[in-house]
């Protein structure tokens, strides 16, 4: 009785802050809650069955087993339980998803009782989540003459599990909520420093925005009973920055419907709306939950009589507002008509957001049934011997005649399943892929194991050449809930095939590396595609694809992702860079230069950057493919040349090798198979047979966008712009300055070196400006203090080798230990040089932070509000993105410097520099 006892001692503590009991994984306290069940004199018996039937988790997890074979035993009358009728019994089988309970359905379904196998044969008509050991089974039945088998395969056929769902209603009313204005980041609706709870989805919900804006909601929701609440980002882009799974399960907690009365805290068809639609990645995470993203376009840009964008004072254009959506505005949703109306007015055409494919998620609760749906239809037409009939939306297919391809439209191209044999297929197009590599990282990973779970995957999918998870994002302090959560999640991706950053043995030396850095080592094939849980999963080798925690459980399960072919938008350059720049400018000098050849809007969003850097390493050119998330494109394609890629593959190649002697490697030698891909490529590039990936020179893009670098004379810096009189205008990543706009004057709180924009020559950098600032004033002094976060343990032991780190330590007053890491979070920094362990840092947010209210300078990705930095109640926090040297500088002075500070700074230093390709990187 202790397991129990503990139990609802854990739900006294939860009633403490307005939380329902958790819901139960755990198969010793479902086994002790069954045997309270059986006995008719327990205490316990009442509560006991309500935690059954409403508490336990489903899918593979521990209780679902117990669950499925007790209630296997009610349906075969060998236990009775009042309350739990045979029928009753089956009904929640038919709600636990997959796993477990599909494995009992098979046994009554092909059992010899015939009315129960009836019974279970029509539950498992209305399943969808089987994976081979079911299929096999199912198949092995019909051929060996089972009737029920038969049934069940012809309704798979048929796919009448999706057909006989209801249809998706004509009208959906709602009221809205205008969450904020400007772009509305995904951590106002799932917090980075709350990760540690995203698992507990109840306790993680309450984190959503505010408590105020949670009483606001739930005021409309009494207000409106029959009506759905609609988040909305008000002048500006709903859910940037990631995908964020967390923070579309919250969103769907408070305004969506419940997935399933039997199932605890799981609630899908969330609707969000922004005046600039949804952010692409974002908008994929609706689509698992079944939900609806619309692009109100409520505001536009005013002209005047002759067409001309009228602009304010500072250049920006005036924006008027078309029709209202403020808090409280009845608007209804016709998904017939796909318009948007306010009664009888028509507002607006919202086709976008019910094409055929997403109103098939919309009928189905989400897009994953749909995917499992069309391989058990394509399994069982297979297995019947007869045609695919035609149920499902088809494909669109376009097919441009003497048009080229893209570089993504070649790898789409290459990666393509289930789409029409010899075709070409070009942007637009709906295309399921195959994906080569797969990455979850930690604050997301529990929930990416609880999406497999509950579509009763056991392993990863033999498709995928390499999956890794992470443990950077909470490398920086090992607390109690890291204690707690880490090591399970761990060895539960290690058991289902992943190379793991921690080894749940212990014998390896756990590896806190950024994750974007080890799947762009792991990336060792140009024609890859990736799928990684997390916004800045933008290799520059492959095409990469950030994505919730649900996808990457979809691509780790069945090796697969489905999406359309997207547009693309080319990048050159000409010119020359200037010696005393570093690539980080140049960087930020493309998105500025091309919001202003654009005349303020941003071609870039939602759309493929294909970047021709051709010269830069792999390393080098991350930092422009890692910012592509703030350009807010979709993804981004690096081209490079043919001796360039052979030598990023090669540096690959190494660091792999250095994952294999830790002791990395699993069972399956994922990482030795890796290096075998990489010497391959590296031999077809060299005999000529495929040269590094480049497009075709009558490929069309949506834009293309030339950066003339003779024009980039200054840093640049990405500025968060808080006291804008336009809220919309605050935060986003667009307001890039010159580093003279400041006049050396703005006081700088701290510095940030670290995250993955960073490569090992930027600390290098940092190196050398500590020696020369010594030699030229006899100390280093800081005025304010530095943080220094290596994105690998690679870049450490490389820096060690080559005197790098040794120079950091003599000028250090702080250096991780890992044989003793943090166990709380800094609340304080000095005017010292803190050598803090690799990982994300003060970029994720979760565990470090800069004191609230700072001015932080950083070579961070992130400048969201609290996200680096809180503010206070007299001063807003600022996390203004520049280059290595600018935030060197910076803390060294305790301010930005001038234009002549910073020459004199970097003058004889090794800065990461950039020339464009002489070469025509088109075939």
């Amino acid at each position: 009785m202790n397991i129990y006892n503990d139990y609802l001692k854990e739900i006294e503590d939860r009633k403490t802050q307005g939380l329902n009991p958790k819901p139960i994984d755990s198969a010793d306290l479902v086994s002790e809650i069954i045997t309270q069940i059986k006995d008719s004199n327990n205490a316990n018996r009442e509560d006991s069955i309500s935690f059954f039937i409403y508490n336990t988790v489903p899918g593979t997890t521990p209780a679902a087993g117990v669950k499925a074979s007790f209630l296997k035993e009610v349906v075969l009358g060998e236990s009775v339980v009042n309350e739990i009728t045979p029928a009753f019994a089956l009904e929640l089988l038919s709600q636990m998803k997959g796993g477990p309970s599909i494995k009992v359905l098979l046994d009554l379904a092909l059992g010899n009782e015939v009315t129960i196998a009836k019974a279970a044969t029509e539950v498992l008509k209305t399943q969808v989540y089987l994976y081979e050991a079911d299929t096999d089974r199912l198949e092995a039945a019909f051929k060996s003459g089972s009737a029920f088998a038969k049934e069940i395969l012809v309704s798979y056929a048929k796919a009448e599990f999706f057909t006989k769902l209801p249809e998706v209603v004509e009208e959906i009313q709602v009221v809205t909520y205008v969450a904020g204005e400007g772009d509305i980041s995904t951590d106002l609706l799932s917090p980075g420093n709350q990760a540690h709870s995203r698992s507990d989805r109840e306790l993680h919900g309450k984190c959503l925005i505010s408590p105020e804006a949670q009483d606001e909601i739930k005021a409309l929701q009494a207000q409106h009973p029959d009506k759905s609440v609609m988040l909305i980002a008000e002048k500006g882009t709903m859910g940037v920055g990631s995908s964020r799974m967390s923070g579309v399960n919250n969103v769907a907690l408070w305004t969506g419907k419940k997935a399933s009365p039997y199932v605890p805290f799981i609630n899908i068809a969330p609707i969000v709306a922004g005046t600039n639609g949804i952010s692409p990645i974002f908008l994929t995470t609706v689509d698992v939950t079944g939900g609806i993203g619309l692009d109100l376009q409520n505001w536009v840009k005013k002209t005047d009589a002759n067409g001309v964008v009228v602009r304010n004072e500072n250049g920006e254009p005036i924006l008027e507002e078309v029709y209202s959506v403020a808090t409280g505005t009845v608007l209804t949703i016709n998904t017939k008509t796909k318009k948007l109306y306010n009664g009888d007015k028509e507002l607006i055409d919202i086709s976008k957001a019910f094409t055929p494919q997403k109103m098939e998620f919309i009928k189905a609760g989400g897009s994953y049934a749909i995917v499992f749906g069309k391989k058990l239809q394509t399994f069982a037409s297979k297995t019947l011997g007869i045609d695919i009939v035609s149920v499902f939306a088809p494909s669109k297919e376009i097919s441009i005649e003497g048009q080229g391809l893209t570089a993504v439209e070649k790898i789409f191209n290459k990666n393509a399943v289930g789409s029409t044999p010899g075709k070409v297929l070009h942007a637009g197009s709906d295309v399921r892929v195959t994906v080569n590599i797969v990455g979850s990282q930690d604050t997301t990973g529990l929930m990416t194991s609880q999406e497999l779970e509950s579509m009763a995957a056991t392993v990863i999918s033999p498709i995928v050449d390499g999956a890794y998870q992470s443990g950077c994002h909470t490398a920086s302090v090992w607390d109690n809930k890291s204690k707690a959560n880490i090591p399970r999640l761990m060895k539960f991706m290690n058991d289902f095939g992943l190379i793991t950053a921690r080894d749940p043995k212990g014998n390896y030396h756990a590896m806190t590396d950024v994750i974007h850095k080890v799947l762009n080592d792991i990336t060792v094939d140009e024609w890859a595609i990736i799928i990684g849980g997390d916004s800045h999963t933008r290799m520059s080798k492959g095409v990469a694809f950030g994505a919730d925690s649900g996808t990457v459980a979809l691509a780790l399960a069945t090796g697969e992702a489905s999406m359309p072919i997207p547009e693309s938008v080319k990048v050159t350059f000409k010119g020359d860079m200037k010696e005393y720049m570093d690539f980080r400018d140049v960087v930020h000098a493309t998105q500025s230069q091309m919001l202003k050849q654009f005349g303020g809007e941003n071609v870039f969003q939602g759309r493929i950057i294909e970047v021709h850097l051709g010269t830069l390493t792999a390393d080098q050119a991350f930092t422009f493919t890692d910012w592509t998330a703030e350009m807010k494109a979709k993804a981004s394609i690096c081209i490079s040349e043919d001796d360039t890629l052979i030598e990023s593959l090669e540096i690959a190649k190494g660091r792999i090798q250095i994952m294999i002697a830790k002791g990395m490697d699993n069972e399956n030698q994922v990482l030795k198979g890796l290096i075998a891909i990489a010497n391959n490529r590296i031999a077809a590039i060299r005999s000529g047979d495929k040269p590094a990936l480049i497009p075709d020179a009558n490929a069309k893009y949506f834009a293309e966008v030339v950066i003339d670098l003779d024009i980039v004379a200054e840093p640049m810096i990405a500025d968060p712009d808080v006291n804008n009189a336009d809220v919309s205008k605050r935060y986003t990543h667009d307001t890039i300055r010159p580093l003279s706009f400041y006049g050396g004057v703005k006081k700088v709180d701290l510095g940030f070196v670290g995250s993955c924009m960073v490569h090992k020559g930027d600390l290098k950098i940092l190196s050398q400006m500590l020696k020369n600032i010594d030699e030229q004033h006899g100390k280093v002094e800081f005025k304010a203090p530095l943080v220094v976060a290596p994105p690998t343990y690679n870049i450490v032991d490389e820096l060690k080798a080559e005197g790098d780190w040794e120079v950091l330590q003599k000028y250090s007053g702080f250096e991780f230990d890992d044989n003793a890491p943090k166990g709380e979070a800094r609340t304080g920094y000095e005017n010292i040089l803190y050598l803090e362990r690799p990982g994300c840092n003060l970029c994720m947010g979760n565990q470090e932070k800069a004191a609230k209210g700072d001015t932080v300078m950083a070579t961070s990705t992130r400048l969201f509000q609290g996200r680096v930095v809180e503010d206070t109640e007299g001063k807003k926090g600022e996390s203004l993105l520049s280059s290595t040297p600018v935030v060197v500088l910076s803390t060294i002075l305790g301010r930005t410097p001038t234009l002549e500070e910073y020459k004199a700074a970097v003058k004889g230093i090794n800065l990461t520099q950039f020339a464009p390709s002489h070469k025509l990187l088109v075939r």
